[in-house]
C-alpha cells in the first residue's frame, strides 16, 4: 500500500482495559439523548431541546425535506420556545399558551426562573438520524471486518471500530460543508500528516487507506491525551485542544470537562462526540433490538497489485478486461485527473478489482501491458496564476480546455475565483524520452555540483530515490536525513551526481 509520507512514530504500545471507555453518570442524559438522535427520529424529523441540559427535550418536530423550508420552520419553533422561556423567566405561571405549558413541562417542576431566562439562550434543534444509522449498519458489513484488523494490528481497541458510525454513518463518499471527506471525516490538512491528498490522489475517499490514517490519529491522540475519552473529543476538536482543556479544568474526567470548559472552539459538538460515540457502541452493539431485520451486507474481498510504473488508467481497464467506470469504482482514491487522463495512476499505487472479477491474477494482467503503456514519471502540471479579471470560462478558452474538467481538476465546487490563485491545468501526455529531472540531474553531473530536488506534495524517499535511479540510504546519507524523515513539500534535497 503506498505512503506518501514517511512517519516518525515514538508511540509505545498501551494495554487495553474494561475501563478504557468509561460511561460517567453525568454524561447519561447526553448518552440517552443521542441514543434517541440514532434510534427514534428519523431525517424527516428531530428533537427541539436544550444544548447543555439533554435530558430536557421540548418538542419533536416533523420537518420537511426541503432544506430552506425546513430552516424556516425550524426557526420559528425555537423562537416560540424561546420566547416561552423568556415569558416562564418572568415568573409566568397562568394563563399559559399551549407552548409556554409544554416548555414548563419540560423541566422539572422546581426549577427556578432564572434557569428558564439562562436556558432561552440554549434552545437548539437536531435532526434526527434513524434512518441513517441503520443504512450505516448496512453498510458496516463491508467494513467492519477490515477496521477490526487495522485495529488490532495497531494494538488498539476494538470499540473504536463503531467510530464511523457518529463520523458518516459509514458512507464512505462523504463530504461535510467544512470538507472533511470519507468515512472517517479526514479534514484535508489533518488527513496530509497519515496518507496522500492531493489532486491525484485523495486516500480520504478509500477506506482501505483511511482507515489505517483514522487508527494512526488515534494512537497518537491517546498518546498525547492519555485517556480515550480525550483522544476521541480530540478527534472531533483537536488532541492539543484537549490537553488544554484538561490543563484548564484540572483534571482529565470528560464529564467535568465537558460540563466546566468554556473553550471559544469547544461547542456543542466537541461537548457531545464522546457521548454521541457511547451511543453508537450500545446502538452497534445491540443493533438487532433497536432495528429488528437489519442485516449487515457481506464484504467484498479484493485482488490487488502495486504498478512500479505510471499507468494509464484506460490501458489498465482494458487489460483487466473491465470498463474504466468499474476499476474507478473500486479504487476511489484515484482522483478524477487519473480517470480522463491528465494523470497516470501512480507508481506504486494499490489497485484493486474484486476477487474474482477478472480471469486472470492482477500481477497477470499488470505484467500484459505493452511498453508504451509504462511511463517512468506522471504527467508534469500545468499552472495558470490567475491574474485580476480572469474567469473559469476565458482561462478554459485560453487552454482548450473545459470549465467542468477545469473545476474537477482542481477541486472547485463553484466558479468563484481570485487573483494570486493558482490552477492546475490538463497535463499532455509525456513521453519516455529521459524525464526533466534526468536532464537536470545530467546537466549538474558535468559541472559536478549536487542537484537540488524540491519536494512535491506526495512524494516520499521511496520515490525519489526511484525517480533519480538512487537508494533511499544514499538519500538519507548525502542529506543527514533519519531513514523515518518526515518530507515536507517544498523542502529540498540534495542529489549527488559524482561517484
Amino acid at each position: 500500500m503506498i505512503r506518501a509520507f514517511l512517519i516518525v512514530s515514538l508511540l509505545l504500545p498501551f494495554c487495553v482495559s474494561a475501563t478504557d471507555f468509561p460511561r460517567p453518570v453525568a454524561l447519561e442524559p447526553a448518552v440517552d439523548f443521542w441514543v434517541k438522535v440514532y434510534t427514534e427520529a428519523s431525517t424527516s424529523q428531530g428533537y427541539m431541546h436544550d444544548d447543555e441540559n439533554l435530558s430536557i427535550i421540548y418538542q419533536t418536530l416533523d420537518v420537511p425535506a426541503d432544506r430552506r423550508v425546513r430552516e424556516r420552520r425550524v426557526r420559528g419553533v425555537r423562537d416560540e420556545v424561546a420566547a416561552s422561556l423568556r415569558a416562564l423567566g418572568q415568573g409566568k405561571r397562568r394563563d399559559l399558551t399551549p407552548m409556554e405549558t409544554l416548555v414548563l413541562a419540560a423541566w422539572p417542576a422546581d426549577t427556578p426562573s432564572d434557569e428558564f431566562t439562562r436556558a432561552a439562550h440554549r434552545v437548539r434543534f437536531q435532526l434526527g438520524q434513524s434512518d441513517r444509522f441503520r443504512s450505516g449498519l448496512v453498510r458496516s458489513g463491508q467494513w467492519k471486518p477490515h477496521i477490526l484488523g487495522v485495529l488490532e494490528r495497531h494494538e488498539l481497541p476494538p470499540e473504536l471500530a463503531v467510530l464511523p458510525h457518529v463520523e458518516s454513518s459509514f458512507n464512505a463518499t462523504a463530504w461535510s460543508k467544512a470538507a472533511a471527506a470519507g468515512m472517517w471525516q479526514f479534514m484535508p490538512s489533518t488527513a496530509r500528516r497519515f496518507m496522500r491528498v492531493d489532486h491525484v490522489v485523495d486516500a480520504r475517499m478509500d477506506p482501505f487507506f483511511a482507515t489505517d490514517g483514522a487508527a494512526r490519529l488515534l494512537k497518537v491522540n491517546r498518546e498525547l491525551t492519555g485517556t480515550w475519552p480525550l483522544a476521541l473529543t480530540g478527534y472531533n476538536h483537536g488532541a492539543t485542544g484537549m490537553v488544554r482543556a484538561a490543563r484548564t479544568v484540572g483534571t482529565t474526567d470528560i464529564d467535568v470537562i465537558v460540563k466546566h470548559y468554556k473553550g471559544r472552539a469547544f461547542g456543542f459538538a466537541s461537548r457531545n462526540f464522546y457521548a454521541s460515540f457511547l451511543a453508537a457502541l450500545q446502538v452497534d452493539s445491540r443493533a438487532e433490538d433497536y432495528f429488528p431485520g437489519v442485516v449487515m451486507v457481506e464484504p467484498v474481498l479484493y485482488d490487488a497489485t502495486e504498478p512500479s510504473d505510471f499507468i494509464s488508467a484506460s490501458h489498465f481497464a482494458d487489460a483487466l478486461g473491465i470498463s474504466l467506470e468499474e476499476l474507478r469504482q473500486h479504487n476511489p482514491a484515484l482522483m478524477d485527473a487519473v480517470w480522463s487522463g491528465d494523470k497516470y495512476i501512480p507508481a506504486g499505487f494499490e489497485v484493486r478489482v474484486p476477487e474474482g472479477q477478472i480471469d486472470r491474477s492482477m500481477d497477470e494482467a499488470l505484467a500484459s501491458l505493452s511498453i508504451v503503456s509504462r511511463y517512468n514519471q506522471q504527467k508534469p502540471d500545468r499552472i495558470h496564476r490567475i491574474v485580476q479579471g480572469d474567469s473559469l470560462s476565458g482561462i478554459a478558452q485560453q487552454h482548450k480546455t473545459t470549465v467542468s474538467r477545469l473545476m474537477t481538476l482542481n477541486g472547485l465546487r463553484s466558479h468563484r475565483i481570485r487573483a494570486g490563485q493558482t490552477l492546475i491545468l490538463p497535463g499532455s501526455v509525456q513521453s519516455k524520452s529521459l524525464s526533466a529531472d534526468h536532464i537536470a540531474m545530467t546537466r549538474a553531473h558535468l559541472q559536478n555540483a549536487p542537484l537540488e530536488y524540491v519536494i512535491q506534495q506526495g512524494d516520499s524517499l521511496w520515490s525519489i530515490a526511484r525517480r533519480f535511479n538512487v537508494s533511499t540510504q544514499e538519500l538519507v546519507v548525502w542529506n543527514g536525513l533519519s531513514s523515518r524523515a518526515y518530507l515536507q513539500p517544498g523542502q529540498k534535497l540534495k542529489i549527488a551526481t559524482s561517484g
